[in-house]
């Protein structure tokens, strides 16, 4: 178990598909949640590498850029870039935002290919697959849609059915159609592809998984059922015929029987957390020294601790097949540590849509309210144990209640106060007393929770923890009462200013993973740029001393108008533009 502290962290979160702007529910289960943690580990004084990159190769990759009327590979570095700004305007830490279109994730891919090879674990097949006269192509498993065989869902798709995660191919199908044409004119054709021998890797896979006590139930209930249900671990077909991705390669050497076929993007897209980490050495001028201390044992990624964010979707993938890929390599690559998964976000009574334009996506929730808005709700409401759903009339109570009664409501009353009696520097006089001893007494009992909350990366609860840390200050404050204070002991009133100045940002450095953009204003209303862990409150409360001056700042959170809620109710129910 590693403790806060003076660690190394590598941090990914599950790469976003390169095929359009995503939704909440995508940011909340992956990104974001990482994001949080990167932030709580780098104020803690560890060292983070925090990774993310678009996933950029497949089918829907070729069809999403025919749409719009562009090559793929044009269409691939705009999306990205589209992507990388969205994710600044969320405030997403990143130490690099990288491509799995990337030259160095095609050699790494290649490379870790050819290691499978020599170990013996990919075996060529001659197969039928699905052909589509209407398309002119090879169907790609997720492209071909029919009725599962294992549950009945009649929108299951050749790889898996979403209603169950049965892994499936597209042969198993029932009534099956093109998902690109609907047409149901198709054939089986058989064409060569290799697969991954993950079957031979299943004792070594199970043991690995079982040593993983802290990892949450429904990471370990997924890979677990993969394993074990029906015929257990399948071996997985790792090629495609497809002229987008990665070509099919032994290393530096060509695959003879494989020409013109590509690596199957669950393949490579993994990889790429490996290969973004170079991506970031070769783009400030780095050596491979610096890169592979994160991600080779025998180069010092041995005293790493390596954590993955992702959907329960991604799960199966990242505790099988990728891991599979590492340890068949033969070679000392760090294996994940801690793999935490989430359920799914469902949005006001049904599910995001991204082909329905359903919900809201990243780019419209930055045009109607800051990031700090969303980044509180999404957190406070992930989907941990079981499946959230987003209302409007929720969201608008959590920001009015939480970021404008408490937080908001608390840093606009001590600062003006301040301002009347005082004037804008932290006042002089008086001393703390019973009332502010009790108060940093709660303050440390609660810090200590909050901390052990956010280092066990229990999201929501590390929420509630730091909600009941500022419903604290306010409760002393209304409790003090100051402005009643005054009139009689203007130097006892000083005193409790003074502590609740202290307070703001005491607020400011403990909240700056949630809500990032208001804890930079409230430093800089502060004037402060000292954002060490508070770890001994009393000292905390005492950082900014008599005469350091400050500003009123603007007001931190504005309320949500029911008005302006049943306005974005009405315009996000129904098809996107």
């Amino acid at each position: 178990m590693w403790m806060d502290g003076m660690e190394r962290i590598l941090i990914t979160s599950a790469i976003p598909y390169i095929n359009g702007i995503k939704h909440l529910g995508n940011l909340v289960g992956s990104q974001l949640p990482a994001d949080l943690y990167a932030r709580y580990q780098r104020g803690r004084g560890n060292e983070v590498m925090f990774l993310c990159a678009t996933d950029e190769h497949g089918t829907p990759a070729e069809l999403a850029a025919a749409k719009a009327g562009k090559p793929v590979a044009e269409y691939c570095a705009e999306m990205h870039e589209v992507q990388a700004e969205i994710a600044k305007g969320f405030c997403l830490s990143f130490d690099h935002f990288g491509r799995s279109s990337s030259p160095q994730n095609h050699a790494l891919t290649q490379h870790f290919a050819g290691k499978l090879a020599e170990a013996g674990l990919i075996r060529e097949v001659v197969e039928k697959q699905v052909y589509s006269n209407a398309d002119g192509r090879f169907l790609p498993d997720r492209y071909i849609e029919g009725t599962c065989p294992n549950c009945g869902f009649e929108k299951a798709r050749g790889d898996q059915c979403e209603e169950c995660t049965k892994q499936l191919d597209p042969t198993d199908l029932i009534n099956p159609r093109s998902a690109i044409s609907g047409s149901t004119d198709l054939e089986v054709r058989e064409t060569k592809h290799l697969y991954l021998c993950q079957s031979a890797m299943k004792d070594q896979l199970d043991a690995w998984i079982d040593s993983k006590a802290d990892w949450p139930v429904l990471t370990t209930s997924i890979a677990k059922k993969w394993l074990h249900d029906g015929d257990g671990l399948q071996d997985r077909g790792i090629t495609r015929d497809l002229d987008w991705g990665i070509p099919v390669k032994k290393g530096d050497e060509d695959w003879p029987g494989m020409e013109g076929k590509v690596f199957y993007v669950w393949f490579d897209a993994p990889i790429e957390y490996i290969a973004c980490a170079k991506e970031w050495a070769d783009a400030h001028g780095k050596t491979d020294a610096d890169w592979e201390r994160w991600w080779r044992t025998d180069k010092g990624a041995e005293d790493v601790k390596y954590v993955q964010f992702m959907g329960k979707d991604n799960v199966p993938f990242h505790t099988l097949s990728f891991p599979a890929t590492i340890l068949g390599s033969g070679e000392p690559w760090k294996l994940v540590d801690h793999l935490k998964s989430f359920n799914y976000l469902n949005y006001d009574g049904g599910q995001f849509s991204t082909s329905q334009g359903r919900g809201v996506f990243m780019d419209q929730a930055l045009e109607i309210l800051p990031a700090d808005y969303w980044r509180w709700w999404l957190l406070s409401h992930a989907p941990e144990s079981s499946d959230s759903e987003f209302t409007w009339e929720n969201f608008q109570q959590s920001v009015n209640k939480d970021l404008a009664d408490v937080l908001g409501n608390f840093v606009s009353r001590i600062t003006k106060f301040c301002r009347s009696k005082f004037g804008e520097e932290v006042p002089a006089g008086g001393e703390y007393g019973e009332q502010e001893t009790a108060l940093i007494e709660e303050l440390t009992t609660r810090l200590r929770a909050y901390e052990q909350q956010m280092g066990a990366m229990e999201v929501r609860k590390s929420a509630q923890e730091l909600r009941a840390i500022w419903v604290a200050g306010n409760e002393y404050l209304q409790s003090a009462a100051p402005w009643s204070v005054f009139k009689e002991d203007p130097e006892r009133a000083a005193a409790q200013v003074r502590l609740g100045l202290n307070l703001i940002r005491f607020y400011a450095v403990l909240s700056a993973p949630f809500i990032p953009q208001a804890s930079a204003k409230l430093m800089e209303a502060l004037n402060s740029s000292d954002m060490g862990w508070p770890t001994d409150v009393a000292a905390a409360l005492s950082a900014l001393p008599a005469g350091h001056g400050f500003t009123v700042p603007e007001v931190l959170f504005a309320k949500i108008a029911d008005e302006q809620r049943e306005d974005w109710q009405e315009r996000f129910s129904g098809t996107r533009d």
